[in-house]
């Protein structure tokens, strides 16, 4: 795309296409949700996820061939039966799976951060920040 045109794409559009080449460089080995350029993120946690899978791989944690093979194994793992509506899970679990299998982390340190989370959640009014305190 030549910068022209770039320019007078929306934002939005633009952060897809500039995603859209990434994972190209994936190859066929990355499994996507079904779906366009409509959002595909159907809870705040799915699009959480997917930003911290940016972040870590460019922070160098993993390389996207990586990243396609475990996502790729836990959409395999779920077999023929799924039918989509778990993707962001799938997408979860390798995630965990790969900072574990990386040392960044592990599976005890996931977990009780996960439940560090949502006790932080429970006790936050609606609307506000949720923030760790020092003990969580």
């Amino acid at each position: 795309m030549n910068d022209a045109a770039a320019s007078q794409q929306p934002e939005s559009a633009a952060a897809l296409d500039a995603l859209a080449d990434q994972l190209a460089a994936c190859g066929a080995a990355l499994p996507l949700p079904a779906g366009g350029r409509e959002a595909v993120f159907g809870a705040p946690w799915q699009a959480h996820a997917f930003a911290i899978t940016l972040q870590l791989h460019e922070r160098g944690l993993f390389t996207w061939p990586q990243w396609a093979e475990a996502l790729g194994a836990e959409l395999r793992a779920a077999g023929p039966g799924d039918d989509g509506s778990r993707y962001y899970e799938h997408w979860l679990a390798a995630l965990e799976h790969l900072v574990v299998a990386q040392g960044a982390g592990s599976a005890a340190d996931l977990h009780r951060l996960a439940h560090a989370w949502e006790d932080a959640a429970a006790r936050t009014p609606h609307g506000q920040p949720i923030v760790l305190a020092d003990g969580d």
